[in-house]
């Protein structure tokens, strides 16, 4: 994500952000079946980590988790959880071959541009293992936008992701759709979706 505005409402918001998204009532349920379908001990990437939540849970439960944020104030969060590396890092920066069991991108890449999205699917299909766990949270609709607090965001249908997702090599095997009410306090249509490579 190379949006300045954007990037600079999650630096300006960091705190406000993780008191939102801290401690829900209910487990996440993507999050548990994300962790429930891994090896103990694998490895894990959390693209666009945020503060650290789910980097911190699926640290606890026993994998080997890389978090990474291009927000350097989101890093400095997620580093407190026990067991999470974490680093500053854009969607440009992941490289290399086969090496998570599991890349967790819950609404990060909502961020990037629709022109720059298949080659990130396409590094982040590189990076995972023959086999590995993805899963891909984005909000739903058409077109792109910024919000009433500036951050830039691109739209995708069902069928549009999961022909990105097909594309690079990844088949879609879970679906769940719903809304919710985000940072700038609008509810919006979302989908999750769970793949493999």
């Amino acid at each position: 994500m190379s949006d300045d505005e954007t990037l600079k409402v999650y630096a300006e918001k960091a705190q406000e952000y993780a008191d939102m998204v801290a401690a829900p009532d209910q487990p996440n349920s993507h999050l548990v079946a994300f962790v429930s379908a891994l090896p103990h001990g694998g490895t894990v990437l959390d693209l666009g980590c945020g503060p650290g939540n789910s980097a911190g849970a699926m640290a606890r439960a026993g994998l080997m988790v890389t978090a990474t944020d291009p927000v350097p104030e989101m890093v400095a969060l997620a580093a407190q959880h026990d067991g999470v590396d974490a680093r500053v890092a854009s969607f440009d920066d992941i490289t290399g071959t086969d090496l998570y069991d599991g890349i967790w991108a819950n609404f990060s890449l909502l961020h990037a541009s629709r022109a720059d999205m298949p080659r990130h699917l396409a590094a982040l299909a590189q990076a995972l293992k023959p086999g590995g766990q993805f899963h891909i949270g984005m909000k739903t609709g058409t077109g792109s936008k910024r919000d009433s607090i500036g951050r830039l965001y691109t739209y995708y249908t069902d069928a549009e992701l999961t022909g990105l997702l097909g594309a690079v090599g990844l088949t879609v095997t879970d679906r769940t759709t719903g809304r919710e009410k985000g940072l700038d306090g609008v509810e919006a249509p979302w989908i999750c979706l769970a793949a493999h490579g």
